[in-house]
Protein backbone atom coordinates (compact mmCIF):
# COMPACT_ATOMS: atom_id res chain seq x y z
CA UNK A 1 0.00 0.00 0.00
CA UNK A 2 2.60 2.29 0.80
CA UNK A 3 4.32 1.75 -2.75
CA UNK A 4 1.36 2.02 -4.81
CA UNK A 5 0.62 6.16 -2.29
CA UNK A 6 4.03 7.01 -4.08
CA UNK A 7 2.29 6.59 -7.50
CA UNK A 8 -0.87 8.97 -6.37
CA UNK A 9 0.42 12.17 -8.28
CA UNK A 10 1.83 10.78 -11.38
CA UNK A 11 -1.32 9.02 -11.97
CA UNK A 12 -3.57 12.25 -11.32
CA UNK A 13 -1.11 13.87 -13.93
CA UNK A 14 -2.20 11.12 -15.90
CA UNK A 15 -5.27 11.31 -15.61
CA UNK A 16 -5.67 15.25 -16.01
CA UNK A 17 -4.01 14.29 -19.28
CA UNK A 18 -6.12 11.79 -20.39
CA UNK A 19 -8.82 14.45 -19.22
CA UNK A 20 -7.35 17.22 -21.70
CA UNK A 21 -7.04 14.89 -24.67
CA UNK A 22 -10.67 13.79 -24.43
CA UNK A 23 -12.07 17.59 -23.79
CA UNK A 24 -9.80 19.74 -24.95
CA UNK A 25 -7.17 18.43 -27.31
CA UNK A 26 -5.35 21.91 -28.37
CA UNK A 27 -4.43 22.50 -24.58
CA UNK A 28 -3.42 18.96 -23.90
CA UNK A 29 -1.23 19.38 -27.21
CA UNK A 30 -0.01 22.57 -25.73
CA UNK A 31 0.70 21.36 -22.19
CA UNK A 32 2.52 17.77 -23.66
CA UNK A 33 4.89 20.08 -25.41
CA UNK A 34 5.82 22.29 -22.79
CA UNK A 35 6.14 19.05 -20.81
CA UNK A 36 8.89 17.46 -23.31
CA UNK A 37 10.56 20.62 -23.47
CA UNK A 38 10.93 20.94 -19.62
CA UNK A 39 11.98 17.48 -19.62
CA UNK A 40 14.92 18.26 -22.49
CA UNK A 41 15.90 20.97 -20.77
CA UNK A 42 16.35 18.79 -17.53
CA UNK A 43 18.02 15.85 -19.09
CA UNK A 44 20.15 18.43 -20.14
CA UNK A 45 21.30 20.10 -17.52
CA UNK A 46 20.75 17.19 -14.38
CA UNK A 47 23.63 15.29 -15.14
CA UNK A 48 26.33 17.77 -15.29
CA UNK A 49 25.00 19.02 -11.92
CA UNK A 50 24.91 15.76 -10.51
CA UNK A 51 28.68 15.07 -11.16
CA UNK A 52 29.51 18.80 -9.67
CA UNK A 53 27.72 17.34 -6.72
CA UNK A 54 29.63 14.34 -6.66
CA UNK A 55 32.86 16.72 -6.77
CA UNK A 56 31.86 19.01 -4.23
CA UNK A 57 31.19 15.33 -2.07
CA UNK A 58 34.43 14.47 -2.35
CA UNK A 59 36.83 17.81 -2.61
CA UNK A 60 34.90 20.26 0.06
CA UNK A 61 35.71 18.96 3.13
CA UNK A 62 32.84 19.28 6.19
CA UNK A 63 34.82 21.23 8.36
CA UNK A 64 35.23 23.62 5.80
CA UNK A 65 31.52 23.89 5.11
CA UNK A 66 30.44 24.11 8.88
CA UNK A 67 33.06 26.76 9.46
CA UNK A 68 32.11 28.90 5.82
CA UNK A 69 28.42 28.10 6.34
CA UNK A 70 27.84 26.69 9.78
CA UNK A 71 26.13 28.36 12.49
CA UNK A 72 28.94 30.10 13.67
CA UNK A 73 29.83 31.44 9.90
CA UNK A 74 27.77 34.94 11.06
CA UNK A 75 27.89 37.67 8.69
CA UNK A 76 31.06 35.96 6.62
CA UNK A 77 28.85 32.75 5.84
CA UNK A 78 26.12 35.23 4.97
CA UNK A 79 27.81 37.33 2.54
CA UNK A 80 29.42 33.60 1.08
CA UNK A 81 26.03 32.64 0.24
CA UNK A 82 24.63 35.58 -1.46
CA UNK A 83 28.12 35.43 -3.57
CA UNK A 84 27.42 31.80 -4.11
CA UNK A 85 24.16 32.34 -5.21
CA UNK A 86 24.33 35.63 -7.44
CA UNK A 87 27.20 34.73 -9.22
CA UNK A 88 26.16 31.20 -11.45
CA UNK A 89 23.13 31.47 -13.51
CA UNK A 90 20.87 28.64 -14.70
CA UNK A 91 17.39 27.50 -13.08
CA UNK A 92 16.96 27.55 -9.70
CA UNK A 93 16.34 23.86 -9.32
CA UNK A 94 19.42 23.46 -10.09
CA UNK A 95 20.52 24.84 -6.80
CA UNK A 96 18.29 22.34 -4.88
CA UNK A 97 20.62 19.31 -5.03
CA UNK A 98 23.62 21.35 -4.26
CA UNK A 99 21.68 22.98 -1.02
CA UNK A 100 20.73 19.45 0.28
CA UNK A 101 24.43 18.24 -0.22
CA UNK A 102 25.18 21.85 2.02
CA UNK A 103 23.12 21.39 4.57
CA UNK A 104 24.59 17.06 4.85
CA UNK A 105 27.72 18.87 5.58
CA UNK A 106 27.16 21.45 8.06
CA UNK A 107 25.46 24.17 6.40
CA UNK A 108 22.70 26.52 8.20
CA UNK A 109 19.31 26.70 7.48
CA UNK A 110 19.84 30.60 7.37
CA UNK A 111 22.91 30.24 4.92
CA UNK A 112 20.91 27.51 2.86
CA UNK A 113 18.00 30.01 2.42
CA UNK A 114 20.01 33.19 1.67
CA UNK A 115 21.88 30.61 -1.23
CA UNK A 116 18.31 29.69 -2.91
CA UNK A 117 16.82 32.54 -2.35
CA UNK A 118 20.34 34.69 -3.80
CA UNK A 119 19.88 32.37 -6.84
CA UNK A 120 16.03 32.77 -7.46
CA UNK A 121 16.16 36.78 -7.25
CA UNK A 122 19.50 38.44 -7.05
CA UNK A 123 21.69 37.46 -10.02
CA UNK A 124 24.22 39.58 -11.20
CA UNK A 125 23.09 39.34 -15.11
CA UNK A 126 19.45 40.04 -13.57
CA UNK A 127 20.49 43.27 -11.55
CA UNK A 128 22.54 44.58 -15.06
CA UNK A 129 19.07 43.98 -17.01
CA UNK A 130 17.32 45.82 -14.62
CA UNK A 131 19.47 48.82 -14.40
CA UNK A 132 19.50 49.12 -17.75
CA UNK A 133 15.65 49.04 -18.59
CA UNK A 134 14.72 50.19 -14.72
CA UNK A 135 17.64 52.89 -13.68
CA UNK A 136 20.36 52.11 -11.18
CA UNK A 137 18.75 53.95 -8.05
CA UNK A 138 15.31 51.47 -8.65
CA UNK A 139 17.76 47.81 -9.24
CA UNK A 140 19.86 49.12 -6.44
CA UNK A 141 17.23 49.45 -3.86
CA UNK A 142 14.89 46.22 -5.28
CA UNK A 143 18.76 44.26 -4.41
CA UNK A 144 18.99 45.70 -0.85
CA UNK A 145 15.05 45.11 0.30
CA UNK A 146 15.27 41.31 -1.48
CA UNK A 147 18.69 40.81 0.32
CA UNK A 148 17.20 42.37 3.45
CA UNK A 149 13.85 40.05 3.46
CA UNK A 150 16.17 37.12 2.86
CA UNK A 151 18.18 37.35 6.11
CA UNK A 152 14.81 38.10 7.90
CA UNK A 153 13.58 34.83 6.39
CA UNK A 154 16.55 32.98 6.35
CA UNK A 155 17.11 33.77 10.60
CA UNK A 156 12.70 33.26 10.96
CA UNK A 157 13.50 29.42 9.22
CA UNK A 158 16.48 28.50 11.47
CA UNK A 159 13.87 29.59 14.20
CA UNK A 160 11.01 27.52 13.78
CA UNK A 161 13.19 24.71 12.02
CA UNK A 162 15.25 24.52 15.32
CA UNK A 163 11.76 23.86 17.46
CA UNK A 164 10.68 21.77 14.95
CA UNK A 165 13.46 19.97 13.02
CA UNK A 166 12.62 17.31 9.69
CA UNK A 167 15.58 16.06 8.68
CA UNK A 168 14.79 12.50 8.10
CA UNK A 169 16.05 12.94 4.48
CA UNK A 170 19.45 13.70 6.11
CA UNK A 171 19.09 10.48 8.07
CA UNK A 172 17.98 8.63 4.97
CA UNK A 173 20.50 9.69 2.92
CA UNK A 174 23.51 9.20 5.38
CA UNK A 175 22.58 5.69 5.80
CA UNK A 176 22.26 5.08 1.60
CA UNK A 177 25.64 6.39 1.36
CA UNK A 178 27.20 4.37 4.33
CA UNK A 179 25.58 1.15 2.66
CA UNK A 180 27.44 2.10 -0.57
CA UNK A 181 31.21 2.40 0.64
CA UNK A 182 33.34 -0.43 0.15
CA UNK A 183 33.81 -2.28 3.95
CA UNK A 184 37.67 -1.72 4.23
CA UNK A 185 38.00 -5.27 5.63
CA UNK A 186 36.74 -6.99 2.35
CA UNK A 187 39.22 -5.17 0.46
Amino acid sequence: MKSLKKFILPFLIALIFVGLAIWIPDTAARSLKVTWDYFIEMAAILPAVFILMGLMEIWIPKDKIQKWLGNGSGIKGAAISVALGTLPTGPLYVAFPMTATLIRKGASITNMVIFLGSWAALKIPQLMVEIKFLGIEFALLRFALTLGALLLVGLLMEVILRKKPDKKWIERLDKESEMKKPNKMQM
